[in-house]
């Protein structure tokens, strides 16, 4: 399934070699690109899933697949101790951390390498953990999901947001139509990677999303709680509970 989808068809390295690589060469057009092809929307969605820890006041929070630290930044409104930020691409936790240091939160948060299907962190660790648009991208979807359980607190929640595919006529067929010629299109002409922007679709075509992910969170023993349709099905947030 997914892990079949890599960015570079051309080379022979693995899915997680390959996506770390798309990132470090797309990651100082990435924010920009990011809220153009959005529209902004995807600080809106932060923002609900974020929303649905507050009642929770975590103390410690990971942030999976954190990026330039979007997440890690909106997760910093719920006042925990800390929050601890991991990801493969070095190139985007420098941009992280430049925007941290700007924004004043390099102490509360602390970005790192780290491999999301080898998280390096003890067991029952985090009172909360966040992925934004990154399971996607695990090389072995299960793996890093069993990760991520193991890293967190008995009873806590993890909440991941991911894209989807909208169902119903309009919005499916002008989704397609933007998802597979135009957002590639602008993504290489200003991120200058041919290959990231076409990606972006391949993978989220292939990712089992909806009730097949409900169900690869069931089969691992989450407790799955609700999983929230965005803006017309073209993202979800799922959110479940380590038993």
């Amino acid at each position: 399934m997914s892990e079949k989808v890599i960015p570079y068809k051309d080379k022979t390295s693995g899915k997680k070699e390959q996506v770390a690589e798309m990132f470090d060469n797309i990651s100082r057009r990435y924010d920009f690109l990011n809220h153009l092809l959005s529209m902004g929307i995807d600080k809106r969605w932060r923002k609900k899933a974020i929303s649905l820890l507050r009642e929770d006041q975590p103390k410690k929070i990971l942030d999976v697949a954190t990026g330039t630290a979007d997440f890690a930044i909106a997760a910093s409104k719920l006042n925990p101790d800390e929050i601890k930020g991991i990801d493969i691409s070095e190139g985007m936790l420098e941009i992280g951390r430049q925007k941290l240091k700007k924004l004043g939160q390099a102490d509360l948060i602390e970005l790192k390498y780290g491999d999301s299907e080898d998280i390096p962190f003890e067991d029952n660790t985090f009172d909360a953990i966040t992925v934004a648009f990154g399971v996607r991208n695990f090389e072995n979807l299960e793996k890093g999901l069993s990760e991520i359980q193991r890293v967190l607190k008995k009873d806590s929640k993890v909440v991941i947001i991911e894209f989807s595919k909208p169902k119903g006529f309009p919005i499916k067929q002008l989704y397609n139509f933007y998802f597979n010629n135009i957002l590639p299109f602008i993504g290489k002409a200003i991120s200058k990677d041919s290959s990231a922007y076409t990606y972006l679709p391949e993978s989220v075509n292939a990712f089992p999303e909806g009730k097949d992910f409900e169900e690869i969170l069931l089969k691992l023993e989450y407790e799955v709680l609700k999983t929230y349709p965005l803006f017309f099905g073209i993202a979800s947030i799922y959110q479940a509970r380590k038993k």
